[in-house]
């Protein structure tokens, strides 16, 4: 070989060497707990391309080693370091005796020595005795920092941070003083851009000027305002340039939504058919803040058209009237029936998450039910409580709604029948982790009344379809009359109970039992039983399901496909 170029063959066999030592695997004994996954954590930030082998890296890995381990509290760990072969580092660690916290000397000056808040992020940090983890030790520092500027201690600084360690001796010194200062105070409100009446809009707030300063009245403000709908965006925040004698004024920034906004949507479901919606919304007709929504919805069987005028009262966002007027057309197997209604109704919503209505609400209808044809008006006060609960977005993995209807009518307040009648629903969500979900439903209802062959087919019930028995028609599940047509029942009640699988992203598989009837004189359980897939869609959940009854000889596998939500 020219001996000119055995340099050049030299580095190429160390760079070979090099790339074929490459991604050596770093084996740790002697670990565990807090410890281990510290270690891990920091060799896990070097490189596939610098797990050759080399010194250097067996250097780099005893540095980290050391310094990961410092971290949770051991300064004075043996660490021994040897290569098995060309893909293996062996690393044996004895963490030896940790670092423990000798003195916490956390002080506070100025207003924040009397406020209780500060003293529990004393009482809940490191205490002397305690290993020393310098994680710790900065997340007292930042729950400090942190609570000042929640509480309006604008002013606080440290005046001194320190994280003493000797490690010889095995003991470690955390000094922190804080100087808060005066607590601010909130100034004056000033609002730009409302076009609501500012009475109104101070209802929504938790906070008067010259109350202590506290930002979390601050974002629940911003979040009431939102709510309201009556603003495209809301801003609200503390003035800090022109704080003054520590009083920070509290700036409300508004862009009033648009007066008029349109919605188009077209559905199908196997219930209805294809159908269109339509929806014209005035957030805020005036500056009081009513508001109007005019919605129109048209499929085969059934086209609606509501209109509904609500008035906030003094409590904007958990108090109001609702004014509605209804007109709807049914063409639905043995039910042929126009209804035209009204109604007025005053809300309440609780801390607990319960809304109450109650309701005075005339109704007419025209129809034709199997045999019976008639027109009846009746006049119903009800009253109704129902909650909503949910975690996990459009597709929820946890949930409930329970929902219960009192109404009733007599000829003493101008009805032409007398009658009693009672809905409500329950259904739970549960998940036992990310990948199983459950569902339970149950709905019934009973219609009192003497006079039940006069009642219109709106207040009958029937069961049957995508949201109540699968494997049966929509509304098919009734009582017949003489004719055989479905004439509807007096009494009902239906479950579902459903377990989902995900099978990866946000596609689930469903199996699921239905069961349930709509009668009048005597109950007879029909059931069912399926599976179907979930696809957790950006605009809510789509579900498709194929069910068979059990409880007649021709009963065969139905389709089911819906959109919307579970509960």
């Amino acid at each position: 070989m020219n001996i000119r170029l055995f340099p050049l063959f030299a580095i190429a066999v160390s760079f070979m060497s090099s790339i074929a030592r490459a991604d050596v695997d770093i084996d740790i004994e002697g670990l565990d707990g807090i410890a281990q996954d510290n270690v891990e954590t920091y060799l896990a930030a070097i490189a596939p391309e610098e797990r050759d082998g080399s010194y250097r890296f067996i250097a780099r890995v005893e540095k980290d080693v050391r310094k990961a381990l410092q971290a949770v509290g051991f300064y004075q760990p043996i660490i021994t370091t040897q290569m098995d072969g060309d893909d293996t580092l062996n690393v044996k660690v004895d963490r030896g005796e940790p670092v423990r916290l000798a003195q916490v000397d956390v002080v506070f000056s100025g207003e924040a020595n009397m406020d209780d808040d500060f003293h529990a992020l004393i009482a809940k940090g490191p205490q002397p005795g305690a290993r020393l983890n310098h994680s710790d030790y900065e997340t007292l520092k930042s729950q400090i920092q942190s609570l000042a500027v929640k509480k309006g201690y604008f002013d606080g600084r440290f005046t001194q941070t320190r994280l003493e360690v000797a490690p010889d001796r095995q003991q470690a010194f955390i000094r922190l003083h804080f100087a808060s200062g005066k607590r601010y105070h909130f100034g004056a409100i000033r609002y730009q851009g409302a076009q609501i009446q500012l009475q109104r809009l101070d209802t929504l707030r938790d906070f008067s000027p010259g109350e202590p300063y506290r930002v979390s009245v601050l974002g629940e403000f911003n979040q009431a305002l939102a709510n309201t709908g009556w603003f495209s965006s809301a801003l609200v925040q503390a003035d800090m340039e022109e704080a003054d004698d520590n009083e920070v004024p509290i700036q409300v920034t508004l862009t009033p939504e648009a007066r008029n906004k349109f919605e188009t949507g077209i559905g199908y479901s196997t219930d209805t058919g294809p159908r269109f919606k339509f929806n014209w919304r005035k957030p805020w007709y005036n500056s009081r803040g009513h508001s109007i929504t005019t919605s129109l919805a048209i499929s085969e069987p059934e086209q609606t058209l509501t209109s509904t005028y609500k008035v906030p009262l003094e409590d904007v966002s958990r108090e109001y009237y609702q004014v509605q007027l209804g007109l709807q057309n049914t063409d639905q197997r043995d039910t042929s029936s126009l209804e035209v209604s009204t109604s007025v109704s005053r809300h309440w919503l609780y801390d607990t998450g319960w809304q109450r209505s109650v309701s005075l609400r005339w109704l007419y209808e025209d129809y034709t039910q199997g045999q019976d044809e008639d027109s009846v008006s009746v006049v119903l006060p009800g009253i109704n409580f129902t909650r909503t609960r949910a975690r996990g977005g459009l597709m929820p993995h946890w949930g409930d709604k329970q929902s219960i209807t009192l109404e009733a009518a007599d000829p003493v307040w101008l009805s032409d029948i007398s009658l009693v009648r009672l809905q409500g629903r329950s259904a739970w969500i549960r998940s036992l982790n990310k990948n199983h979900r459950g569902l339970l439903r149950v709905d019934g209802g009973a219609l009192i009344s003497e006079e039940f062959s006069e009642a219109p087919p709106s207040l009958r019930f029937f069961a049957g379809g995508d949201n109540s028995i699968r494997g049966y028609g929509y509304e098919t599940v009734s009582p017949v009359d003489d004719s055989g047509q479905l004439s509807g029942a007096r009494y009902m009640l239906t479950g579902t109970l459903e377990y989902q699988y995900r099978l990866g992203g946000n596609w689930w598989w469903a199996l699921f039992t239905d069961g349930g009837d709509a009668w009048t004189s005597h109950l007879s359980w029909k059931r069912a039983a399926g599976t179907g897939i979930r696809w957790s869609s950006p605009v809510g959940p789509i579900r498709l399901d194929v069910a068979h009854g059990f409880d007649n000889d021709d009963d065969d596998f139905r389709v089911h496909l819906t959109l919307g939500p579970e509960l």
